[in-house]
């Protein structure tokens, strides 16, 4: 029998209220009754317990105050050690950047609001990339035109990177559309800086209520334009600076019928005044008029052909 076990038996006999208690116990009771009792650390405890004698309340609070205090500085410790291990482990391993791809459909504009509060409007046929890490906020984008309205971040520079273009904001909205020749920027509020995309002395800074394109490596010199004129977001396109198969590339965007590319004879013609997109056959056909073309409708398809008759 364990001396535990001796133990209880013991007290449950002391412990009867019948006659029986003042009774010998038990034989194999007994027996390890008494080896527990001689037991010398059983002796030696029981002897320290009575020169310690009771604990006054003073001493009892003293005891709880003490205990408080140590449990309170150890996890202090801990919460120190965890916030060290935190830092050390930031440190070595900073966040990973956030990437997101984002695509529109022909004939698909797409509205998308940021997780920095920046709002991006996607003209049909765009795709780009959104990367945030902790230090900078970029987009890649890869074809196509966007509005950018850019929420300030002085910790986190916005740099849009469009070809062989970048454009830095200083606060602002913008559009940049990757045309056929060139990209072109038109800022409508704040002010960016536009240039190389491995930057160099040539950056230039372009205002609201100027635009400019990137072409060859070089970034022209801005032009004024008006930007409280409606634009692409609500289908109309100003076509100064603008040949007729980058109109073609334009409509195409919006969906509808496709339209092949102009033959060569037609593709360089310029263009110049302001137009609605809305219906693109109707579009084409009231230019082709003054500049010597006539649309032919296909099977899904509209084609532009030089039209001898046409006025010049």
């Amino acid at each position: 029998m364990s001396r535990r076990l001796a133990l209880r038996e013991a007290a449950h006999w002391a412990l009867r209220d019948d006659d029986a208690v003042f009774a010998t116990p038990p034989p194999r009771a007994a027996a390890d009754i008494q080896a527990v009792l001689d037991d010398e650390a059983l002796t030696e405890a029981l002897g320290e317990v009575a020169a310690i004698g009771r604990l006054s309340d003073h001493e009892v609070r003293a005891m709880r105050e003490q205990r408080r205090r140590t449990l309170s500085a150890g996890l202090a410790s801990v919460l120190v050690a965890v916030v060290g291990l935190g830092v050390w482990h930031v440190g070595l391993a900073p966040e990973a950047p956030i990437v997101e791809h984002i695509e529109t459909r022909r004939g698909e504009q797409r509205l998308v609001q940021l997780a920095d509060g920046s709002r991006l409007q996607l003209d049909g046929a765009t795709s780009l990339d959104v990367t945030f890490s902790s230090d900078a906020r970029r987009v890649q984008l890869q074809r196509g035109e966007a509005y950018f309205d850019i929420a300030h971040d002085a910790r986190r520079p916005f740099v849009v990177q469009a070809g062989a273009s970048r454009t830095q904001v200083l606060g602002t909205a913008f559009t940049i559309d990757i045309g056929q020749r060139a990209v072109k920027l038109a800022v409508y509020r704040g002010k960016v800086r536009f240039g190389a995309a491995g930057g160099g002395q040539k950056d230039m800074v372009v205002p609201a209520g100027w635009r400019s394109s990137f072409a060859e490596g070089t970034a022209v010199r801005p032009t004024r334009f008006d930007p409280t004129q409606q634009d692409w977001r609500s289908a109309w396109v100003d076509t100064d600076d603008m040949i007729l198969s980058e109109l073609v590339a334009a409509l195409n965007r919006r969906g509808g019928h496709v339209i092949s590319s102009p033959p060569g004879e037609l593709a360089d013609l310029p263009l110049s005044g302001r137009f609605k997109l809305s219906d693109p056959e109707e579009l084409l056909g009231a230019l082709g008029e003054s500049y010597g073309f006539r649309v032919v409708r296909k099977p899904e398809r509209l084609e532009l052909v030089a039209d001898p008759d046409a006025a010049p």
